[in-house]
């Protein structure tokens, strides 16, 4: 789960995003947004090409004593109609050289919605333990709408840089009305590029392709590691194929039983709760953080200054739109609250590259101003999923309310629900329940996570009815691998299916 527009949601996809290039969305020679109408059944398996080169330039370095494979595979644009037109999915495996038994596949996604499976997977190679990595073929897939399946793709890059610079907290109602119409002609572009298709790119429809994947790959049960969005996907596969479950990790949990509302207000508290550790750890560095000892106040004036231009040849401004967002963007990971307090400082000296540059991270947007998909795809995922989205004055009164009650990140999460409050497309809510049948499931909980509050671990624990809680009282989104208690526990159950004790509390280091 995502501030509605995220790039990434593993716990290093800070980390990750610095040392890989810009993603193109495409393999070389490969058209995005294509949808054939035609080809092999579901249940195919998966033609692999040598492709490590390609898997090389996402990870940006080599990846010795590792194959990787690209494939694709077909399923139907509604799992209702299997006869119908298809969609295609693109897909990445790994797999480790060496002499020790393979347990089968480890299907990753890394959450957004909208965020590469593909790019995961690729990434493992770089975090991922090497006892999982031994046992296991890696592969990440990228969900239909996104990256180099078929893709959702209908907003224009400038609208997305007039999206992003927009005030988070627009208090006149002729502003709030523009940001309205714009979010409505925005919706009214995709509504006509896709017409019905469009409410086909959502969660249940994924999740029954992940089924298809583990067929596919050959794999009785299926064995996955899901973040953030991610653990959504999991759940709803849960629900849905319970009894082809071999072991499911669930790190970042969201409550599937949550409105759009509802959880656009618990990351709300998660965000501001994450700035007062963000201002605390601020004021204990003393002068070696520059804007503090209230960072708090620091941040507030710079969202009510002037815009600052861009240098050189950046033709933006950094408005409080562009400053809210690399907050956001610095608060999903605990490396980089320095980075953010350079940034900011630097933003009082009228430099505003830093901002643009977790701003842009957080986008996925590149250097030339182009962005992929990745927006796209989360506001069709999103708005597909949700089954009653609130309506203009309802925001507009939720944006009064929680500014009272969160005043950073309260009106910026409530401004957040108007792309699906006007979204064209009819809307397909996937199931809630528990899983009946299915095995132990591991759901991992951060307690400072601010995008997936800790507050739904045991939630999605609990309507699961097998899950298992693992909790990291550290900070940031997601928790597996970063510290050796959590990834220790994990490591058991994804090799030997050895579940840790329910309420197992990993310290912060």
């Amino acid at each position: 789960m995502t501030l509605r527009n995220s790039l990434l949601a593993t716990a290093l996809a800070v980390t990750l995003t610095a040392c890989t290039a810009p993603a193109t969305g495409t393999w070389e020679g490969q058209e995005p947004g294509t949808s054939p109408t035609g080809g092999a059944p579901a249940e195919s398996t998966v033609q692999w090409r040598d492709c490590q080169d390609e898997a090389e330039k996402l990870a940006g370095t080599p990846l010795s004593g590792t194959k990787a494979e690209c494939g694709e595979l077909t399923v139907p644009q509604d799992w209702a109609k299997k006869d119908g037109p298809t969609f295609t999915l693109s897909l990445l495996k790994l797999h480790k050289t060496g002499n020790r038994p393979r347990i089968g596949s480890l299907l990753v996604n890394p959450g957004g919605p909208g965020a590469s499976g593909v790019e995961l997977a690729a990434f493992t190679a770089l975090f991922l333990p090497t006892e999982v990595r031994q046992r296991f073929d890696v592969v990440g897939f990228d969900p239909r709408g996104v990256g180099r399946s078929t893709q959702v793709s209908c907003i224009s890059d400038a609208d997305k840089d007039t999206v992003t610079a927009a005030s988070p907290d627009p208090v006149s109602q002729a502003d709030f009305d523009q940001q309205a119409a714009k979010a409505r002609e925005i919706g009214a572009g995709c509504g006509q590029k896709y017409g019905d298709t469009l409410s086909l790119f959502n969660t249940e429809q994924t999740a029954r392709d992940m089924d298809a994947i583990r067929a596919a790959v050959g794999d009785p049960k299926l064995t996955y590691l899901g973040y953030s969005y991610g653990t959504l996907l999991g759940a709803v596969y849960a629900q849905l194929f319970p009894t082809t479950i071999r072991a499911l990790v669930l790190d970042g949990a969201m409550d599937p039983r949550q409105d759009d509302v509802t959880a656009s207000e618990g990351q709300a508290a998660g965000f501001e709760r994450a700035f007062d550790n963000f201002a605390a750890d601020c004021r204990k560095r003393g002068s070696s953080c520059p804007i503090g000892p209230d960072a708090r106040a620091t941040v507030q004036q710079l969202l009510k200054a002037p815009p600052v231009p861009g240098r050189g040849s950046e033709k933006r401004a950094a408005t409080s739109g562009y400053t809210m967002l690399a907050v956001v963007s610095a608060l999903y990971s605990q490396e980089q609250w320095r980075t953010l307090t350079k940034a900011l400082d630097n933003l009082r000296d009228g430099d505003p590259t830093g901002v643009f540059a977790l701003a842009d991270q957080y986008n996925d947007r590149d250097r030339s101003g182009r962005y992929n998909n990745q927006i796209d795809a989360n506001t069709a995922i999103n708005c597909a999923d949700e089954a009653t989205p609130p309506t203009l004055p309802k925001i507009r009164e939720l944006q009064s309310t929680w500014r009272a009650k969160y005043p950073l990140f309260g009106a910026p999460l409530a401004m957040s629900l108007l792309a699906c409050a006007v979204w064209p497309a009819k809307h397909d809510p996937y199931p809630t329940g528990a899983a009946v049948g299915a095995p132990p499931i591991v759901v991992v909980g951060t307690t400072g996570d601010p995008a997936t509050p800790y507050e739904n671990t045991p939630k999605l624990a609990r309507m699961l009815g097998t899950g298992i809680v693992l909790t990291w009282e550290g900070e940031g989104h997601t928790a597996y691998p970063q510290t050796g208690c959590v990834r220790n526990a994990v490591n058991r159950y994804l090799v030997n299916l050895q579940t840790p004790t329910d309420g197992t509390t990993c310290p912060r280091r």
